[in-house]
């Protein structure tokens, strides 16, 4: 924690690190894109499914593929039920195939079934609204229940009913309203009816689901605390589907994004790349919605003809796949009255959404191997970038790899750089893009420790706090050459704490929202992304142990700086002194200091709940010289603003300091 005495006093005294004398210019720098930060997101660790896609039922639609079979995973009998799969010869939809037949079997009175989600529920005195669809006639109510799964306790239940008939399914709507909150998350989701009502002594239940509120109210949408942790860092760029998710395992098994969109029952899944089925009901249209809900700006990836199984489309079989990720920029972009615009506005977004980048595959470096990463530079990045220059001139195309993978960039793309580093290989890349052509960083973060063996061994437990620091000073190397980087994405954003494949995120989370936890990196990346710059401006001094960047805000009449201190001689203090040009003694900034425990090595862990990074704004005067003038502490990370008024708003820790 950096004390208002401590800081004042390393302000004024002789420290063994040089003090660094920065002069910023008023004039000259960059523009940059104006979304410096964001993230990635992809269907890894549950961070869809049973994380920020708000559905409460797991399997609740028993969706399947060729790698992960169909199964009653999550479903429980209830008063001795007996549940079964069945393929009925007149199913809910040819999407979804298979529907879960509930008998009696020897039981009598109510029966039924529970679902206990995705390791559990919230619940909490709130509405929740669903529906589940019957074939088979019944006359009698249905009873959904949100219930313990621990003990009697019932905390809502709701009557609906019965609208089912002998020879068609017929949708039925829940809403339930709980009368108490649960103590704990450990609950699931039920629904009962008298066996005795049942014509035949079964029915068949298919797409069965439940929804808390949702972010910005959206019907099928977005979990709140974790959209809201999300919005939280001020993210501005926003990359989707993937990742290895947008490849798919095979060219047969890829995320096709048609299967996407539409009514819920028409969403036949996706044979997930990261261990599990997922239900395609976060889909294309739920990503749009997600970006300009956020206010993001999108990067949106199509899939090229490569998948990570290596199989590679041959150029005279590739141009369906063109069409395809032409159609889908139209979905997305095109007028209301083109063909696939006119599909968006049937789903109720009539107006096009704002699309300016586009990237052609993932990591195409990576997958295939020579004849893979040969065969996208010879005909399929070409090919793609061909068309949709001709279709979109305006739209920034990205390529798949970076200048560093034995790669061209062609003229008028970008490339796309992928670092996961020790911290000591984030830092020693501060400068990677002084020379560069133009990338996004559209995954990038410190995933293993530093002298570790990288790849050959695990990813650190959590982002921790070195680990962090290594990343702002990425960042800032990446926004000090805003003009050819538009922004950078950390990636992957979630991961849900009772499954996962990847655990370094930003976010960490399970059914209890308790649980919710913003990472070492979540306080660094908001920091940073909190103070846009729309422009970069020269400046002189010395890199390292500071690092750092500075800009102006033109929309804010204001001046920032950013710094990081990493890797400082015995760990001493670093004096600094900031004078922009043209800024007058006795004006006023504010400096937010980021640090750590003491710990390099310490992370946010969800299980505590213990946060040790610890945030301190201070307002500042210039001097008579017009200089800003403090001292950071090694492995902290720090934002000077002259936009005084703004900060003075914010409920942080303030101290008024002038010398």
């Amino acid at each position: 924690m950096v004390s208002s005495k401590a800081f004042l006093l390393a302000a004024l005294s002789v420290a063994s690190v040089t003090a660094v004398d920065i002069t910023v210019s008023a004039t000259g720098g960059n523009a940059t894109s104006g979304h410096q930060y964001g993230f990635l997101h992809e269907d890894i660790n549950n961070s869809g499914d049973g994380g920020i896609y708000a559905e409460l039922i797991r399997n609740r639609a028993f969706q399947f593929s060729p790698r992960y079979p169909v199964s009653l995973d999550a479903w429980h009998p209830i008063n001795g039920a007996v549940l079964s799969l069945k393929n009925l010869s007149t199913p809910l939809s040819a999407a979804l195939p298979t529907s879960m037949n509930v008998a009696a079997g020897d039981a009598t009175g109510e029966i039924g079934f529970e679902n206990d989600g995705y390791w559990g529920m919230d619940v909490k005195k709130q509405k929740y609204t669903g529906s589940f669809w019957v074939k088979g006639s019944y006359d009698g109510v249905f009873t959904a229940w949100l219930k313990s799964n621990l003990t009697d306790d019932v905390f809502g239940k709701a009557e609906i009913t019965s609208k089912a008939v002998a020879d068609e399914w017929v949708e039925h709507e829940v809403e339930l309203i709980p009368d108490k909150d649960a103590p704990n998350s450990n609950n699931t989701f039920a629904i009962t009816f008298d066996s005795k009502g049942a014509a035949s002594g079964s029915l068949d239940f298919n797409l069965i689901s439940l929804f808390p509120p949702t972010y910005k109210g959206r019907a099928n949408g977005l979990r709140i605390d974790l959209a809201e942790a999300l919005e939280q860092m001020h993210s501005t760029f926003f990359r989707f589907p993937g990742g290895n998710m947008l490849e798919g395992d095979t060219n047969k098994t890829r995320w096709d994004w048609k299967n996407s969109i539409g009514p819920l029952k028409d969403r036949p899944g996706f044979e997930g790349v990261w261990g599990y089925q997922q239900t395609n009901g976060l889909g294309l249209l739920e990503y749009l919605y997600w970006a300009e809900d956020m206010g993001m700006e999108m990067v949106l990836a199509v899939w090229d003809g490569l998948s990570l199984n290596g199989d590679i489309t041959p150029e005279d079989e590739l141009q369906p796949f063109i069409d395809d990720a032409l159609d889908e920029i139209e979905f997305v972009r095109g007028p209301a009255d083109s063909k696939w615009g006119s599909v968006r506005a049937s789903l109720g977004h009539p107006e096009p959404f704002k699309l300016e980048y586009v990237e052609i595959g993932n990591e195409d470096w990576l997958e295939g191997g020579a004849e893979g990463w040969a065969t996208y530079q010879e005909y399929r990045l070409p090919l793609f970038m061909k068309a949709v220059n001709e279709a979109y001139p305006d739209i920034q195309v990205i390529g798949s790899g970076a200048s560093t993978d034995n790669y061209t960039i062609p003229p008028g793309a970008i490339g796309d750089y992928h670092p996961y580093r020790q911290p000591n290989q984030l830092v020693e890349e501060f400068n990677r893009f002084d020379n560069d052509v133009g990338h996004i960083v559209g995954e990038v973060s410190a995933t293993h420790p530093n002298g570790g063996t990288d790849w050959a061994g695990p990813l650190m437990t959590f982002p921790w706090w070195i680990g962090s620091v290594g990343e702002a000073v990425s960042l800032i190397g990446y926004e000090r050459n805003a003009d050819r980087v538009p922004g950078a994405m950390y990636a992957p954003v979630m991961r849900n704490m009772n499954r996962w494949q990847w655990a370094v995120t930003i976010l960490q989370h399970a059914a209890d929202p308790a649980m919710t936890t913003r990472s070492t990196s979540w306080y660094v990346w908001e920091l940073l992304a909190a103070h846009p710059m729309t422009h970069t401006l020269p400046e002189t001094g010395d890199f390292g142990p500071l690092y750092y960047v500075s800009g102006k805000n033109e929309d804010k009449e204001s001046y920032i700086w950013k710094g990081a201190v990493y890797n400082t001689t015995n760990h001493a203090d670093v004096p600094v002194s900031v004078t922009f040009d043209g800024v007058a003694a006795g004006t006023k900034a504010a400096l937010r200091v980021l640090v750590g425990n003491g710990d390099p090595y310490a992370y946010n862990d969800p299980h505590t709940g213990v946060n040790i990074v610890t945030s301190t704004t201070y307002f500042l005067t210039a001097g008579d010289d017009g200089a800003f003038t403090f001292s950071l502490p090694e492995l902290s990370v720090a934002v000077l603003d002259t936009d005084y008024k703004s900060a003075c708003k914010t409920k942080k820790r303030a101290v008024d300091m002038k010398w």
